[in-house]
């Protein structure tokens, strides 16, 4: 009924976190963790602004990139086979999300461009095995 993934299913990736890297490992948590409660305030700020209704593209990108953090980050958290690729999509949203917020003079989406954008490039670096 289900295919057999127990090729894919080795531990190696475990022992590679918890003998390679912990401090990044640790660092790259915390970033999409901080990024997904920056995303979180800011389309919450962004609601509380008159003419939000103009925003609705970067309101979306907020919450995929809300979303797509707090996924990666349980994926990293539990130390899964899958962490990395999360995290490859997670750099994607990301950037995506961050360029469009910088493109807004408002300072919380300024902010908010500046640590999507810093998360990506943490993301991208993890996704590689930095």
């Amino acid at each position: 009924m289900y295919p057999n993934m127990s090729h894919h299913m080795d531990q190696s990736h475990v022992s590679h976190y918890k003998d390679g890297n912990k401090m990044s490992h640790h660092r790259v948590l915390e970033t999409v963790q901080n990024c997904e409660a920056v995303c979180e305030y800011t389309e919450y700020a962004i609601l509380e602004m008159e003419g939000s209704s103009h925003r609705k593209e970067q309101l979306r990108l907020l919450r995929d990139c809300a979303d797509i953090c707090t996924l990666t980050a349980k994926y990293i958290a539990r130390y899964s086979y899958f962490a990395k690729s999360i995290a490859s999509l997670c750099a994607q949203v990301c950037e995506i999300c961050g360029n469009h917020c910088i493109k807004h003079p408002d300072e919380i989406s300024q902010r908010c461009g500046q640590i999507c954008l810093h998360c990506a490039q943490e993301c991208r670096n993890f996704a590689m095995g930095a």
